[in-house]
């Protein structure tokens, strides 16, 4: 099947890969059809979810445990089971990106995760009911944080040597 995409031009996509999303995502509800779109470039953790009802649609995601390792959230039964989900390994967690035009201000919605079934290709966006996440956690100063603390200890902050 070939996808007219207004940031990808025109791709081509196997129908097994396409990430279904029953309930849409929030916001986006008519929107149900999603391919990944890996980014080429190994060194840089953002991808795409690109809408396949809408080549003009793509979400930046990323894996929200590059930047925030403690990021802990509980999976409702009802989502278990409508997801299908038989093991954890078969699962694979993002978050939506907002990339402004001062990239210093980018922003994660660790509220709201993207979860998906890598077995069966279902996903769904959770809302967390949460006061510990934001729909805006700022990725430059999650690295920052985990830089800061990687530093505090090491072997040398310690008083160790080198």
């Amino acid at each position: 099947m070939i996808l007219q995409t207004k940031h990808f031009g025109e791709i081509e996509i196997n129908q097994e890969e396409i990430i279904r999303f029953p309930d849409g995502i929030p916001g986006f509800d008519d929107y149900t059809q999603y391919i990944f779109i890996e980014n080429p470039d190994k060194e840089v953790p953002f991808h795409w979810l690109q809408a396949v009802e809408d080549g003009a649609l793509a979400f930046v995601i990323t894996n929200p445990f590059l930047f925030k390792p403690d990021y802990d959230f509980e999976i409702s039964k009802n989502v278990v089971e409508k997801l299908s989900i038989e093991d954890q390994s078969d699962l694979q967690v993002y978050t939506i990106v907002r990339v402004p035009e001062n990239i210093k201000e980018m922003t994660a919605n660790l509220r709201a995760p993207l979860v998906i079934n890598t077995k069966n290709k279902k996903g769904k966006q959770l809302m967390l009911d949460s006061e510990v996440y934001h729909t805006k956690h700022y990725i430059l100063e999650e690295i920052q944080k985990m830089q800061e603390q990687s530093n505090q200890t090491s072997p040398a902050a310690e008083g160790g040597r080198d």
